[in-house]
């Protein structure tokens, strides 16, 4: 089992994607995510991500073509956040329990593909 510290190593060295991964509720995720999904088994954070892609959540001109995805973990909880920009936060979702290993990930969901930061 790798370090979150050689996770983060490694998520840094995507940039960019030439295949793109379907998820079952229509998201595509790239390399990077497919690559963090794998590595840390949160699945359930793609599950989480893509069951938020409604038609009531989309009526948001601003979440239609980009969204900031934040999941913070401490102490085996965690808070899954949406924002439309930096700082504009739309939704929240406390998580009661989770065993991911890293502190912070950062997504960015731009038209229907979620991506790390530099893959965008």
């Amino acid at each position: 089992m790798k370090t979150p510290q050689e996770i983060a190593s490694e998520l840094n060295q995507f940039y960019g994607s030439t295949t793109l991964y379907k998820h079952w509720l229509g998201l595509k995720y790239t390399e990077g995510v497919q690559y963090l999904a794998q590595e840390t088994n949160c699945y359930w954070l793609l599950d989480a991500i893509a069951s938020h892609q409604t038609k009531k959540f989309l009526s948001n001109p601003k979440l239609r073509e980009f969204q900031i995805w934040h999941l913070r973990v401490q102490e085996n909880s965690g808070v899954l956040i949406c924002e439309w920009d930096t700082n504009q936060e739309v939704l929240r979702q406390e998580i009661e329990y989770t065993d991911f290993p890293l502190s912070h990930i950062k997504l960015y969901l731009v038209e229907k593909v979620l991506m790390l930061p530099n893959e965008y």
